[in-house]
C-alpha cells in the first residue's frame, strides 16, 4: 500500500468558512443551485496549522521580496518559502522557489498530501441562506461621529444637526444586508502518498533543495536511500514518529483557522472512512436521490464495504441512518492513520537502496 485515502464527513451550521461575496459558492448545473465550499488550499492551510500546534513547532518563515521602481514606487516581487524540510509545514506542505532573473535553480517540492475542496456531500444536502445584520452602537453615548462634505471637510456638530433635520437617520448604526451563511453536510478527501511523505529527492536535474540544505540534513541524521523516484534523503525515525502522530491528529481534528472564516460553527465530524482504494472510498460516504422525490437526496454512510474502515461519531445519528456510532470513533480513526503511516517502510522502499 503506497497511498492512504481518507474521506471525512462534516456538518456545518449557519456559518461562513470562505469569504467571497459573503460566502464562496459554485453553481451546480444539474440541480441548478449555488453550493457553498471551502477550497482545498484553505483546508490544507488549516490542517498544517493544526500539525504545527500538535508537534509544538513554529511554522517556517516566509520571505517577501519587493522592488523599487524608477518612479520610486514599491512593487511586489516574489514570495519564498524556506525550502527546508526540517520544518514540518514545508515537508508536508511542499514548496516552490523560482528566483527572478533565472540565475538560481528553481526549487520545487510537491506536497505528499493531495487535498480536495470541502464541498457539499450532495448539492441538495447543503446550501446558503441570507440574513441582514446590523452594527449597532446607538446605546453608547461616547461614540465619535465624523461627517464630511463633498470637499472632504469635516462638518461641525451644529452643521450635522442642521443637515439631519427632516431625516430619520441614525449615525451610530450600520445596516449590513444580504449576508450569506452556509449550512449542510460537507465532505472532503485526502490522499497521502507514503512514498514521498518523509523523503526529499536528491535529483539534481529537478532539485528540491539547495546543496547547503542537503548537507545540513545529512548532519542532522537524515538517511540516504532510494525510492522509485530516485535517490533521496529520509527523515530520521524519531522525527517520523513525532510528525506522523501530529499529522494523524491534524487530519482528524483540524479546524478552519484562516482569516477567511467567521460566524462560529463546531463543524463537527460525523464520519471518517479510510482505505487504500480510491474507488471504494468514494462510495463509503455518499448520497442517493430519493425514489419518491427527485428533489431530495439521502445521505449514506456505508459501514460494511470490504476494504474500507469506517468510523462514525455519536453526532452522525442526528443526520444519517447509522448503526455503529461510538464515542471514541475519531480517536480510533486517528490511531488507524498513524499505524498505517508508521507501518510503511520509509527507509527501504525499493530492493536496492543507497549505502
Amino acid at each position: 500500500m503506497n497511498t492512504i485515502y481518507i474521506r471525512t464527513l462534516k456538518r456545518a451550521e449557519h456559518t461562513v468558512f470562505n469569504v467571497s461575496d459573503g460566502q464562496k459558492t459554485y453553481y451546480d448545473p444539474q440541480f441548478r443551485r449555488y453550493v457553498p465550499f471551502s477550497s482545498g488550499q484553505q483546508v490544507k492551510r488549516s490542517l498544517i496549522d493544526t500539525l504545527c500546534e500538535a508537534i509544538e513547532q513554529t511554522p517556517s518563515p516566509t520571505t517577501f521580496l519587493f522592488d523599487v521602481t524608477k518612479q520610486k514606487e514599491l512593487k511586489e516581487g516574489e514570495v519564498y518559502g524556506t525550502c527546508d524540510p526540517t520544518y514540518a509545514d514545508q515537508l508536508i506542505g511542499g514548496w516552490m522557489k523560482a528566483a527572478k532573473g533565472g540565475k538560481d535553480r528553481t526549487l520545487k517540492r510537491r506536497s505528499p498530501l493531495s487535498i480536495s475542496a470541502m464541498r457539499a456531500l450532495h448539492p441538495l444536502l447543503a446550501g446558503v441562506d441570507k440574513e441582514n445584520a446590523s452594527f449597532d452602537r446607538s446605546d453608547r453615548p461616547n461614540n465619535k461621529v465624523i461627517v464630511r462634505d463633498v470637499n472632504n471637510n469635516e462638518l461641525s456638530q451644529e452643521e450635522i444637526v442642521s443637515f439631519l433635520e427632516g431625516k430619520d437617520r441614525s449615525l451610530s448604526r450600520k445596516w449590513i444586508p444580504d449576508n450569506k451563511r452556509a449550512t449542510g453536510l460537507f465532505v472532503f478527501d485526502i490522499a497521502i502518498d507514503l512514498r514521498r511523505l518523509f523523503t526529499v529527492s536528491l535529483n539534481s536535474f529537478e532539485p528540491e533543495m539547495s546543496e547547503d540544505t542537503i548537507t545540513k540534513l545529512k548532519e542532522n541524521g537524515w538517511l540516504e536511500s532510494e525510492t522509485i523516484f530516485g535517490p533521496c534523503l529520509v527523515a530520521p525515525k524519531e522525527l517520523r514518529e513525532k510528525w506522523a502522530k501530529g499529522l494523524a491528529k491534524a487530519i482528524i481534528h483540524w479546524k478552519i483557522t484562516s482569516n477567511q472564516s467567521r460566524t462560529f460553527s463546531l463543524m463537527e465530524t460525523l464520519a471518517v472512512t479510510i482505505s487504500d482504494n480510491a474507488n471504494l472510498i468514494a462510495g463509503s460516504i455518499r448520497a442517493k436521490l430519493s425514489e419518491e422525490d427527485s428533489k431530495k437526496a439521502d445521505p449514506i454512510i456505508d459501514e460494511n464495504i470490504e476494504g474500507v474502515e469506517t468510523f462514525v461519531t455519536l453526532s452522525a445519528g442526528g443526520y444519517v441512518h447509522t448503526k455503529s456510532e461510538t464515542v471514541d470513533a475519531l480517536q480510533k480513526a486517528e490511531e488507524k492513520i498513524l499505524n498505517q503511516i508508521l507501518a510503511f517502510n520509509h527507509e527501504k522502499q525499493t530492493t536496492v537502496s543507497a549505502s
